[in-house]
């Protein structure tokens, strides 16, 4: 349990000791600077401890935002005062210093401000003292009995469950969502905190919510969709409960922001395949279709567009400037308001997309369900890329080592890719700076394109999947610091992808197609599990996973060179032991570094995905 000190003896008739202790503190009382000193010291360093002025008056959920929430080190509000373990011998030293200079066995009847005194001299000393918007919510520490009145009547001026229902829902969401889903998901969220659920556990309700939906997609029966349709939709509702549930109760951690994350991933590639399997199951009534390419494409098309946002936001993470003329026209749209919500639906976010699934589900083919996404997913690519590359031509800003890290990061380079790097290292330095773009264009077009036109086992694949080693290694050959080099991990993902996708289209077996669809999966989830952890600031995955699963270069001439080794039906079988293989490899290190990872909390307010 935390433990909350109060820096002196309660006011008579507050609430302050309760309201503590319901937020789950145990609740200690000093007698004086001496004594607040002590008791702070005797707390084990591994607890987080708060600070407290007796004379405090505000609202519940103010203390919370102030002295709950995991995701910083210290926080404060006007009286209060908290301090997580990593903060805690930060703590120690300024409330010794503060202490140090009130004369001895001097008795602070009323707090005599210390915590505020503490709390200065935390952030003079270096620590970062988060210091939480409250709005409206009131947090003060009157000095007088007047004073005091007026606060309380401030207080009982604003309802703080009401302001603290609407700040459980994201700050920037899309039409669906913001219209069709949050206005009644906030109050399960609610509930769900009420009855001691966690977000965690929303999530993973939200998961197997999709997954029965898959399964009754897979029957092939207009019944079978209808039911899938309505509880892809409740899965929905689940997904945006599992946030809000997070910031009304403040559980914030990093291992529900990956699960969320990669559960979303999950939801909807499963979701693709059983409409697969329901369009092939659907023989039995003579109207059978393959439609595995086509769910195959969405995945692909999905997944490439989300490497552009995740590179395009990981580029300019932390730009110094930003003097894009689209940028500005963007900002002076923005002050209108409803080109923000045409805009948000233009690029088909994750709640208009799965909105769009679920009805087309229920009322048509899998087939029309998959070309209307893969329309639809392209037209928002190209608008959202296309904006990105003009910012990026007109904008002046230095691109910094960390966002240079973070996109050789998101490159995925094996050691084929690697080596040709390195013996171009120095020769790299002195070519024009579309270079890297343009070598990575190059060798990922020739590679699909190779794949595509001169049918299954050519040689001629595996020569193209070769020289696409050697561009990619030249893409990467100098730091990615062009004003266009956010697109090389996106085109990366684009050849691997769209290689294994052709391969298995012109294998012409059954079952080809399902393998790929695998082998694409275990794969994006390894490039998905790479942006979450450069997010949660932990870095990529260690260098020795990237080397054993080869890297995106090694694994497009792989599966080249296993088309051209191979036949149809043994192709197909390879194709399923390396996605088993990758997948095992991924999953067991991705699983085992964010169950023990010591990255701190984070929080997407973000553009949905």
């Amino acid at each position: 349990m935390s433990t909350a000190i109060l820096t002196g003896p309660p006011v008579p008739g507050s609430s302050l000791e309760g309201d503590l202790r319901s937020l789950g503190f145990d609740v200690q009382i000093a007698d004086g600077p001496e004594r607040t000193a002590a008791l702070v010291a005797a707390v084990p360093g591994a607890e987080r401890v708060a600070l407290v002025d007796p004379r405090f008056v505000g609202h519940v959920h103010a203390l919370r935002l102030a002295l709950t929430d995991p995701r910083f080190p210290a926080a404060a509000v006007p009286g209060a005062l908290t301090a997580q373990p990593a903060a805690r011998a930060a703590l120690t030293a300024a409330v010794r210093g503060v202490t140090a200079t009130v004369p001895a066995g001097a008795v602070a009847a009323d707090g005599d401000g210390l915590v505020d005194s503490v709390a200065t001299a935390l952030e003079a000393g270096g620590a970062a003292v988060h210091r939480p918007e409250l709005g409206s919510l009131v947090a003060d520490v009157p000095t007088g009995a007047q004073d005091r009145h007026r606060v309380r009547a401030a207080v009982e001026a604003v309802d703080d469950e009401a302001v603290r229902l609407r700040s459980a829902v994201k700050a920037r969401d899309g039409f669906f969502t913001t219209f069709c889903i949050s206005p009644y998901s906030r109050y399960i969220a609610r509930w769900c905190a009420r009855r001691g659920l966690t977000p965690n556990q929303v999530t993973t309700a939200s998961l197997l919510t999709a997954l029965i939906a898959a399964g009754c997609a897979a029957t092939g029966t207009r019944a079978g969709f209808v039911a899938a349709g309505l509880l892809l939709l409740l899965s929905f509702v689940l997904d945006c409960t599992d946030g809000q549930l997070a910031r009304y109760s403040l559980q914030y951690s990093t291992l529900g922001a990956w699960l969320d994350a990669t559960f979303d991933r999950a939801k909807e590639y499963a979701y693709y395949a059983g409409l697969a399997l329901g369009a092939s199951a659907a023989s039995g009534s003579g109207g059978g279709d393959d439609v595995w390419a086509l769910a195959l494409g969405a995945m692909v098309l999905q997944t490439c567009r989300h490497v552009v946002d995740f590179s395009f936001n990981e580029a300019n993470h932390d730009a110094t400037a930003n003097t894009s003329p689209t940028a500005a026209l963007s900002s002076r749209l923005d002050s209108v308001g409803w080109t923000v919500w045409v805009r948000r639906m233009i690029v088909l976010p994750i709640g208009e997309r799965w909105a769009m699934i679920a009805v087309l589900t229920a009322v048509t083919t899998p087939r029309i369900v998959f070309w209307a996404l893969l329309v639809g997913c392209s037209l928002a690519a190209c608008y959202t890329t296309a904006g990105r590359v003009l910012r990026s031509l007109t904008r002046k800003a230095h691109r910094t080592d960390r966002a240079t890290r973070a996109l050789a990061d998101l490159a995925d380079s094996g050691p084929l890719a690697q080596a040709v790097a390195r013996a171009f290292a120095q020769r790299a330095r002195r070519l024009p700076g579309l270079v890297p773009l343009a070598a990575a264009v190059t060798g990922a077009a020739a590679v699909v394109a190779t794949a595509a036109f001169t049918g299954f086992g050519s040689v001629w694949t595996v020569a193209a999947a070769a020289g696409y080693a050697v561009t990619s290694g030249i893409a990467v050959a100098r730091p990615l610091k062009g004003a266009l080099d956010w697109l090389v991990p996106p085109v990366f993902r684009a050849a691997e992808y769209g290689t294994v996708l052709v391969l298995a289209a012109h294998a012409e077996v059954n079952g080809a197609l399902p393998a790929a669809f695998g082998l694409v999966a275990a794969v994006a989830y390894h490039h998905y599990d790479t942006v979450y952890r450069i997010r949660g600031g932990t870095g990529a995955p260690p260098h020795w996973l990237v080397r054993v699963i080869g890297g995106h270069e090694g694994r497009v001439l792989s599966v080249a060179l296993s088309a051209l080794l191979l036949n149809s039906t043994d192709f197909t079988i390879a194709l399923a032991v390396i996605a088993v293989a990758v997948a095992l490899v991924v999953l067991t290190e991705s699983i085992r570094f964010w169950v023990s990872s010591g990255a701190p909390a984070v929080h997407d307010e973000g553009e949905p995905a």
